[in-house]
């Protein structure tokens, strides 16, 4: 079951296979999102929303978007997936969200990545990372690995 928070969304059928080559039992291929983005899922975000949005504008600066595509992408960000006061989901979150999944369903894998929809780096150019439970867990805010896919077992 998800954290709170945290919605399950399916990814198109060229990605979804890329990810079913890596790990043929795969059954369901989903990006994780806590309001419009993940950031939430593998950072806390600092209080002032201006220093909280800096990284990702420079970041969507590197990537040459439009002045109105970083707004939009901001926006994105922005949305929140819980109420006001309620508590966003975090790393400890997902770690225990990835922990209980790998229990339950065998391995699985995760990817992070950062851009747009029409910037986002394929999975097929990332180097695979296996990590246990254990890591996973002695490490909940650290052990999803930008730009590689990490394959988590028991």
């Amino acid at each position: 079951m998800l954290p709170a928070g945290v919605a399950a969304q399916p990814i198109g059928a060229r990605e979804a296979a890329e990810f079913r080559r890596r790990l043929p039992t795969a059954q369901t291929v989903a990006s994780l999102l806590s309001g419009g983005c993940s950031c939430d899922l593998v950072h806390g975000r600092h209080p002032d929303p201006r220093e909280d949005e800096r990284p990702l504008r420079a970041r969507y600066f590197q990537l040459k978007l439009s002045r109105d595509e970083i707004i939009r992408e901001l926006e994105r960000h922005r949305r929140r997936a819980v109420a006001p006061g309620v508590s966003l989901p975090g790393p400890a979150d997902l770690a225990a969200f990835a922990a209980e999944h790998a229990r339950n369903a065998g391995p699985t894998l995760y990817h992070l990545r950062f851009g747009t929809g029409s910037s986002l780096p394929s999975a097929g150019e990332a180097d695979t990372v296996t990590r246990t439970v254990t890591e996973m867990r002695s490490t909940p805010d650290r052990w999803l690995t930008e730009g590689s896919v990490v394959r988590l077992v028991r």
